[in-house]
């Protein structure tokens, strides 16, 4: 038996990063106090969700990881509660600017940082403007209590990320997340979808799900989003273990014997199976043309 305790959590945000971030360290040490070693905060929350217009101004927002506050400040509150914490921010790196983790295991330590992948562009979600596509790879980090996968957002749509990490031993898949309504169609809402994409993943590669989504109303210019929460934890088969509302701050705890976890990851075989060999359609991007060559 090796039983791991997990948090996801989710807030309100607004333009203060002291107050953002003390808000985040309330909610964390809320986790901790409820026994919780891994706890999640979500995307981007040192301010509001900037990305719903494009305005040059906002690319001064991006620090380097040695200089970024919540780094600084959650490596002191990971090391005194033993907690390990991915901490969401927007790096600069060079002339590059990406959406990025950083991994703070439960000694303070950073063990490294993992670049979003897949960058979203539409209306109200402009991040191409803003983020470089990652170019660190998929990553997965050996912290004191798991080893544990993270992806960012976007990253949480797609498939191969999630079977990626699981590949590469991920026993925890983490994703921090901004979403909520889309400002040029009030008749969409793909909070049902979200979560079933997610579901999904744990399911298909049976490995629990840690999921931390924003909430509240944030406006920029003519356009507003309705952050919808649902911040949610599934188990190995896709079911949700823990579930939070639309619009409460929230702390969501469960524990998983990651034992007992990865004896039904073998019993099933979905790993076993694999055919490797028919899967030359997924290096390409339609379907058939190979990168490169025919």
């Amino acid at each position: 038996m090796r039983n791991v305790t997990v948090a996801a959590t989710q807030m309100i945000g607004g333009w203060n990063v002291d107050e953002n971030i003390a808000r985040g360290e309330k909610l964390v040490r809320q986790a901790a106090a409820q026994g919780a070693q891994i706890i999640l905060l979500q995307e981007l929350f040192e301010r509001n969700y900037f990305c719903q217009k494009q305005k040059e101004q906002y690319l001064d927002f991006a620090t380097t990881v040695e200089e970024n506050p919540a780094i600084r400040h959650f490596q002191a509150i990971a090391k005194e509660l033993a907690v390990v914490l991915p901490i969401s921010f927007y790096e600069k790196a060079g002339n590059c600017f990406y959406n990025s983790i950083a991994v703070l295991d439960a000694d303070g330590s950073l063990l490294g940082v993992y670049r979003k992948s897949h960058i979203p562009d539409g209306p109200g979600y402009s991040e191409k403007f803003y983020f470089t596509p990652g170019d660190s790879g998929f990553k997965v980090w050996q912290t004191r209590y798991a080893k544990i996968g993270i992806g960012i957002c976007w990253d949480q749509w797609f498939p191969e990320c999630a079977r990626s990490m699981a590949l590469m031993g991920a026993e925890l898949l983490f994703y921090p997340t901004a979403i909520g309504s889309e400002p040029h169609d009030a008749s969409v809402n793909s909070r049902d979808h979200w979560q079933r994409t997610q579901q999904g993943h744990a399911a298909a590669n049976l490995v629990p799900l840690i999921a931390s989504n924003r909430i509240g109303v944030e406006t920029e210019d003519d356009f507003a989003i309705t952050f919808y929460g649902s911040s949610f934890i599934a188990n190995e088969y896709g079911a949700k273990v823990q579930e939070a509302d639309e619009n409460s701050e929230a702390v969501l705890v469960h524990t998983f014997d990651l034992d007992e976890v990865a004896q039904n990851r073998r019993g099933w075989g979905v790993f076993r199976d694999r055919r490797i060999d028919l899967y030359q359609p997924l290096l390409t991007k339609d379907g058939f043309t190979q990168q490169g060559g025919n």
